[in-house]
């Protein structure tokens, strides 16, 4: 029996209903559904992360969990709000987290799929937010899917984990997909 891909979810706000994280929760709950092991790391979590710094010994539990989410995962999906156009503090702070795994054998998230979501109140954020994330991600030698869902989040789309809209709900499944593709084949 083949191994199952591990799919980490890491993004969100300080709110669990915010659209971020709701838009999140979807697409991996995709991920699932198309055979991985899945686990969320978000706002609760999020909110645990001291501001990181190079620092092993500075570590607390959460950033150590979140580590080792990392080291293990085979794919991700990112999700961030888009805060005056860029990531948010809260999101980039856990991706910094990210400098803990420089060392491995696999450097950073070399080689594996990030599938990117990012919403705001504006297209405009939407957008830049994306371009900062792709870039993010190459730094970290990480392969963006090559769909990055913006979601336009000023209507109220998110309500109880559910998207009442199509077009973005089959993004959200799409990008999941994509991740998932690479994850499989790594």
């Amino acid at each position: 029996m083949a191994k199952k891909p591990f799919i980490l979810g890491l993004g969100g706000t300080t709110n669990p209903e915010s659209s971020t994280e709701q838009a999140l929760a979807i697409a991996l709950q995709s991920a699932n559904e198309a055979g991985a092991d899945t686990e969320l790391f978000g706002s609760h979590r999020l909110m645990l992360l001291p501001h990181y710094r190079s620092d092993p010994a500075g570590l607390n539990d959460t950033g150590k969990d979140l580590v080792e989410l990392v080291r293990r995962a085979d794919g991700v999906l990112l999700s961030s709000p888009g805060y005056h156009g860029t990531v948010s503090g809260l999101v980039k702070n856990a991706i910094d987290y990210i400098e803990e795994t420089s060392g491995d054998e696999r450097v950073y998230l070399d080689g594996i799929p990030i599938g990117l979501i990012v919403t705001a109140h504006g297209w405009q954020a939407v957008g830049s937010t994306l371009a900062a994330l792709r870039s993010i991600v190459h730094s970290l030698r990480g392969w963006p899917t090559p769909l990055g869902v913006g979601i336009n989040a000023l209507g109220g789309m998110f309500c109880d984990g559910v998207c009442s809209d199509d077009g973005v709900n089959e993004q959200l499944n799409l990008v999941a997909q994509q991740v998932m593709l690479r994850a499989e084949t790594r």
